[in-house]
């Protein structure tokens, strides 16, 4: 078992590079492709079918089809849960392959792959428990009539993953879809392909019927600007940027849409004198370095009480010195790549923005290595409100710390931010704690921990962090549509 736990996990062979339509492999209908990195080296993996508007529009096509004539639309809701636990159980089966993969594709380190395997089981299986839970109501009204809902599928859902966390995003979205009858047309991040298409494999082994999921690689101006204005797709889930959320909710808008966003964050990450601080410099650590920054929900802004500043960042910087960077299939590796040439570019970009506007650079700040998209743990001290490196998402493992002195203060502080996805507290003050939670306007508000995420709970943001939930019974409501049927008696 020990040498199990050490050894380099081994690299992963790809088994697919096509596209996913009516259960057939298939390359793009203009024959191109794209080439997918493994950003430890900088190296092409493969060349990945690279789907266009007619692609799409051929996977929407075969995605209607199943909805309205397919075995899937006849399927009891039971028989849907019992395929969400077959494809869960072999995930389960083929969890270190796909963590593997995750982890070449998009410099996850190999531990933390695994326990995203842990998260995308349990999506399915959560899912597959609520097919035949999904219920319409009676309802008591004036007359001799009788009134019911139906909870009924949406439609054709078209979505849309990120590169962070490619196969947990993809049981966030595809785990509450398919549980509520939906079929979809999904497209990876042009990053991070490989697992969900590894997926798709397995989803047709546990036996979803043709059309039900198909999947498109490409690009978000060509296949995603696609998927989005198609006419046959009747919903939109994104997670991403938010950026690009108002260019989908603008294109979107011609053929009304739902949609649903799960966007960006600048998270306040709040520590009170009070704290258990070596509970608070490990979770303050975790919350900004966890997959190298490259987190919706990261704690990025680190608002510190004055009283114990100074030991708290000598702590936090002694600390980012020892973490170990490199390959990500390592076990022993702390910290993997950014995910590509682009986004390392853009870290050290508001590195010196933010050396430039007057932060001090305590730590980190560098590019690690000639090889690879790494970068150090950084950490800037007495950093103000305004300051870019405060206000702007930089997806990477560069943290600002802000002093402050009381409750009042802090909680319009962390309020002062076009985000709202997340935020944290750590204090042994109960009332201290609850009166942050109540007051801060974040989607999710942890208390002496940090990013914990369950498929059970509600995941969203206020403000410009999105618009919907995903997981836990909020996810239902944004699956299904509610008809209203009335009777009359005698």
């Amino acid at each position: 078992m020990a040498q199990a736990a050490t050894a380099r996990a081994s690299t992963p062979k790809v088994q697919q590079t096509k596209l996913l339509i009516d259960n057939q492999w298939v390359e793009a209908a203009d024959g191109k492709s794209f080439s997918t990195y493994n950003p430890a080296t900088g190296e092409v993996i493969a060349q990945v079918a690279e789907g266009s508007a007619a692609d799409v529009d051929k996977a929407v096509k075969s995605a209607r089809r199943a909805l309205e004539s397919g075995p899937w639309s006849t399927m009891d809701a039971a028989d849907r849960g019992r395929l969400l636990y077959k494809l869960a159980d072999l995930v389960e089966k083929h969890a270190n392959e796909l963590a593997a993969l995750e982890s070449l594709n998009c410099g996850k380190t190999i531990s933390d792959s695994k326990g995203d395997m842990e998260g995308v089981v349990n999506t399915l299986r959560y899912y597959g428990g609520w097919a035949d839970k999904v219920e319409g109501r009676t309802i008591p009204v004036r007359g001799s009539f009788l009134s019911y809902t139906l909870r009924q599928p949406v439609g054709v859902v078209g979505q849309i993953i990120p590169w962070n966390f490619p196969l947990l995003m993809l049981a966030w979205k595809w785990g509450p879809a398919l549980t509520c009858g939906n079929t979809i047309v999904m497209k990876p991040a042009e990053q991070t392909p490989l697992s969900a298409l590894r997926l798709g494999e397995l989803a047709i082994e546990a036996g979803f019927p043709a059309g039900v999921i198909n999947l498109i690689n490409g690009f978000g101006e060509t296949a995603g600007a696609a998927l989005v204005a198609h006419p046959g797709v009747d919903k939109i889930a994104f997670t991403g940027h938010v950026d690009t959320a108002k260019i989908i909710q603008k294109q979107a808008a011609d053929t009304l849409k739902r949609t649903t966003f799960e966007l960006g964050g600048k998270s306040p990450n709040v520590v009170f004198a009070d704290a258990d601080m070596d509970a608070a410099v490990a979770g303050a650590f975790h919350a900004i370095y966890f997959h190298g920054g490259q987190c919706c929900t990261a704690g990025s802004r680190l608002f510190i009480e004055k009283k114990v500043h100074q030991e708290f960042v000598e702590r936090l910087a002694e600390k980012a010195k020892t973490r170990k960077i490199g390959d990500p299939l390592d076990p022993s590796t702390q910290q993997g790549p950014q995910v590509s040439q682009e986004q390392m570019d853009k870290i050290l970009h508001y590195v010196e923005l933010g050396q430039k506007q007057g932060a001090t650079l305590l730590t980190g700040g560098e590019r690690f290595g000639d090889r690879g998209f790494f970068v150090e743990p950084t950490i800037f001290d007495n950093v103000k409100d305004d300051m870019a490196i405060a206000r702007d998402e930089i997806f990477g493992p560069v943290v600002s710390v802000l002093p402050f002195s009381g409750v009042d203060e802090v909680v319009a502080r962390a309020n002062d931010t076009t985000y709202g996805l997340a935020a944290a507290i750590w204090t042994k003050d109960i009332d201290k704690a609850h009166l942050f939670a109540k007051n801060v306007k974040a989607g999710t508000v942890w208390v002496n921990c940090y990013h914990v995420v369950d498929a059970t709970t509600p995941f969203g943001g206020f403000k410009m962090s999105g618009q919907g939930r995903e997981n836990g019974e909020a996810a239902i409501e944004h699956y299904t549509e509610t008809k209203t049927v009335t009777i009359k008696l005698g």
